[in-house]
Formats: C-alpha cells, sequence, structure tokens
C-alpha cells in the first residue's frame, strides 16, 4: 500500500490513478496529522510526501513530517514531491531520510520507475542463496568467486539490476568495478540496449559538454562534422561512470543536471532532447570525504547512490583468489597453447598470502606475467616470486633517477629498450614484463623510434 499526502485533492487523485494502473493499492491525506496516523496504523509500504499543505512554500511542514516518520520507521521509503522545488531543499530531504526527490509537474514513466524501484529494494529478502543458485537466476558469468560478502554483492545486483534505480559502486582500483557495471545491465531489461562506458578522468572540463551531450559541426573552432554524445548513445540502455570522484566541478553541475531532469542540449544547438538511461557510477575514492572537502556535490552524490555497492578487496576474501587464479591459468592454457599449466599447492597457499594492493588486476598481470616468463608447466613460488619483485615493492626502494635528471618519456623509452633487450625482441614476453599490450608496445616503439627485429613468440 502507498500513501500518497498532498493538500491538493487534483493532485492526490492523479496520483491515486497513475499508481493504480500498475497495480499498487492507494490509500491518500490531505494533512499531516492525518498522514502520520495513517503510518502508525497501516504501516504503508511507501509514502510520497508533499513538502507544503498550506500557503508557506518553505517545506518546513513537510520535513517534519519526514522526520516524524522516520523516527517512527526508517525503513518505510519516502518520496518528496513539491512544486517548490530548489537544490537545497532536495539536499535537506535527502540528508532526513527521502529515498528521492521529485518536482510537480511530474513525469509519469520517472515516477512509476521511483516508485517500483523503491519497493523492489524494500521488499522482504529472502534467504542468502549460495553461488550455484544465484547462477541459476542471474548471469554473473564473469565474476569469479564464492565468498559470503561477494555473494550478498551479487543478491543484491540481482535485486536491483531489474529497477532503474542509479547505482555507485565503491572499492579500490582493480577490484572490478566495471564487471559489476555489466553486470547490473546484463540483468536488466535494457540488456538488449548500449552499454556505454565513460571514463570521466580522462575527460577535461572544456570538452566534457562534446563528449557527453555531443554538438554541432561549427560549434567551436575545429568541429568539423557532428558527433553524437555519450547520453544520446546510451539512450534506453545504461551508462557507466567510472571515476566519476575525478570529475571536475564545472563539469559536475553539467552533469547532475542530466540526472535530474533527464534532458540536455547538444552543444551548439538550442534544441533540448531527452535521454532515458540507467546510470551506473564508479570511483575508487571517498565521495563523502571529498563532499565535507568541497570537493564533490552534495546534490550530485544524491543524485547517483540510490543504492551503493561497495567491493571488498582481495584480500578480504583469500578464499576467493585460488578460483581467480585457476580461472586465469584456464584461460591462458588456451591462449598460449600450454595445455598442462597449473600452480602447484604450496604457491597457491603463498599467493593467498599476499597483500596485493592491485587487487585483481594485479592478481591476473602477476599470474600472466608468470607464465609467459616461466617454462614450467607447474608454477612454483619462485616463478611468481621472480615476477612479483617483493623486496622493492614492500620496502619501497625502487631506485629511481633524480628529479630532472630524466624526463617521464626518457625513462619510458628506456625501460621499453630494457624489455625489448632482456627479452630479445620477443614482443609478447616484453610487453607481459611491462605490464602493457602488445599493441600497447608497437605504439611505444614507434613513439621512440626504438628499432627492432621481432623475434617469435
Amino acid at each position: 500500500m502507498i500513501l500518497i499526502v498532498d493538500d491538493d485533492i487534483a493532485v492526490r487523485t492523479s496520483l491515486s490513478l497513475l499508481l493504480k494502473s500498475v497495480g499498487n493499492e492507494i490509500i491518500t491525506a490531505d494533512n499531516a496529522v492525518q498522514a502520520f496516523e495513517v503510518v502508525k496504523t497501516q504501516k504503508p509500504e511507501l509514502v510520497i510526501l508533499d513538502l507544503n499543505f498550506s500557503i508557506d512554500t518553505s517545506g518546513k511542514e513537510g520535513m517534519t513530517l519526514l522526520k516524524k516518520i522516520k523516527a517512527f520507521d526508517a525503513a518505510i521509503p519516502v518520496v518528496l514531491i513539491t512544486g517548490w522545488a530548489s537544490i537545497e531543499l532536495a539536499v535537506q530531504g535527502m540528508k532526513l531520510g527521502a529515498n528521492d526527490f521529485i518536482n510537480k509537474p511530474w513525469d509519469n514513466n520517472y515516477l512509476i520507475q521511483s516508485v517500483e524501484t523503491l519497493l523492489q529494494l524494500t521488499a522482504k529478502k529472502v534467504s542468502s542463496r549460495g553461488r550455484k543458485e544465484l547462477d541459476k537466476k542471474y548471469s554473473f558469468k564473469q565474476i569469479i568467486g564464492e565468498d559470503s560478502g561477494l555473494l550478498t554483492i551479487l543478491e543484491t545486483i540481482g535485486r536491483v539490476a531489474s529497477t532503474n534505480a542509479s547505482v555507485l559502486i565503491t572499492g579500490e582500483s582493480g577490484t572490478g568495478k566495471e564487471l559489476i557495471a555489466e553486470a547490473i545491465h546484463e540483468n536488466s531489461s535494457r540488456i538488449s540496449k548500449p552499454f556505454v562506458k565513460v571514463n570521466l578522468g580522462g575527460i577535461s572540463s572544456s570538452l566534457f559538454e562534446s563528449e557527453m551531450f555531443g554538438h554541432v559541426r561549427g560549434a567551436f573552432t575545429d568541429a568539423r562534422f557532428d558527433r553524437t554524445g555519450r547520453f544520446e548513445m546510451a539512450n534506453k540502455g545504461t551508462i557507466f561512470l567510472d571515476e566519476i570522484g575525478d570529475l571536475e566541478a564545472s563539469s559536475q553541475v553539467k552533469l547532475l543536471r542530466v540526472l535530474q531532469d533527464r534532458t540536455y542540449e547538444v552543444l551548439g544547438s538550442s534544441r533540448t532532447k531527452t535521454v532515458d538511461t540507467r546510470v551506473v557510477c564508479a570511483t575508487n575514492k571517498n565521495l563523502n570525504e571529498m563532499v565535507a572537502s568541497g570537493l564533490f556535490r552534495e546534490d550530485l552524490l544524491y543524485r547517483i547512490n540510490l543504492i551503493t555497492i561497495h567491493l571488498p578487496s582481495l584480500r578480504e576474501r583469500p578464499s576467493d583468489i585460488p578460483l581467480l587464479v585457476n580461472f586465469f591459468i584456464n584461460n591462458m592454457k588456451e591462449i598460449y597453447s600450454r595445455p598442462d599449466l597449473s600452480v602447484s599447492a604450496s604457491a597457491m597457499r603463498w599467493l593467498q598470502k599476499l597483500p596485493l594492493p592491485g587487487n585483481i588486476r594485479q592478481l591476473k598481470n602477476l599470474v600472466e606475467r608468470t607464465v609467459l616468463i616461466s617454462h614450467n608447466d607447474e608454477l612454483e613460488i619462485d616463478d611468481f616470486q621472480s615476477q612479483l619483485n617483493l623486496p622493492a615493492v614492500k620496502n619501497n626502494k625502487v631506485k629511481l633517477p633524480g628529479v630532472g635528471t630524466m624526463t617521464l618519456d626518457q625513462m619510458e623509452s628506456e625501460m621499453v629498450k630494457q624489455a625489448m633487450n632482456f627479452h630479445k625482441n620477443r614482443i609478447t614476453k616484453a610487453a607481459a614484463s611491462l605490464g602493457i599490450t602488445r599493441n600497447a608496445l608497437y605504439r611505444r616503439l614507434e613513439k621512440y623510434q626504438i628499432p627492432f627485429n621481432e623475434a617469435e613468440d
């Protein structure tokens, strides 16, 4: 049952008809006293709350009722709705526990989506499933692990994927945030539509509008052709905004508008476009600390984190390391035509004790480098240790040239030359030892004009 609280009978009637049309049971109230009585006696599943019940437009009446509802039962989801909206009011309401903030006149589809999402998220949870049960119901084929914490995350993904809730994925670098975002898309009704990935850390404020919203020919110098923006590419699908913590302040404002209104303008055009896309964000930074420091907009944070998923580091789930190592080894058996590859039991135990600050990404690179360099079919501790270079990393004693004695390009050029010489011009092995792809190594060889005769790998 949904409780609608609004002093305007026309609003109550419109919302009632809209939500009844999608199968919801509705009860209404036109003042705070009546509304709170309904909350206490009938315990609605969700409340849609107007912020003003008189000529006062400050929102204080609604905020007071919101506090009372949350004090009585913090689990009841509340959607605020008002014709006197402001960013400050929205942020205040979210701080008090509101789950969403909608302006009048509302968009019917967005309001229904918001209500259905919140009802789904607060539905009674089923008992925790094992990995096999989850795999029967959802598609998580690229996510390896059976740790209980990871299974809880997968269960959450399965529940929220079918909604349109914005999701914020947090965690250290290399924990698999992009895989989680892809899993959300693949288990949603948008699976047949585009999944568009954007690394916001690599977009400057001067290029943000063109990159995200597109531009028309002649919008600025060198704009010789029309360009389709990322949001338009992701229409009806999912947009994954990676490294959102790196987004500059001026760009945060522009992103907030499209997330709030679902509208934007193409650069150089005055025509407003509407977009329907699921937004999933990721960061390895603490956005709450950034908000406190004034580096990230609080209202933007509330828009992107209806659901927050924190990925544990690999150090927190060591039991999954053997599963990941075997997954990588099985792939490399085929890639490198080495069907007898395996990892000894002692080496596997040793890998489980590594600090692995780079998490899954570091583990994968370590395994691949070891496979490429070692001639042994059964990989031992020494094989991995030679590629990890533990003492230098652990003791922070990597010897570097003095500041000002060498540029970054010169250092990179020297490292490429050393790797090529050490591996006798074997591109695959040299690239693996540098932690880059073959194509990336070819680009650097060309950039620094390093002559070589490629040897067979």
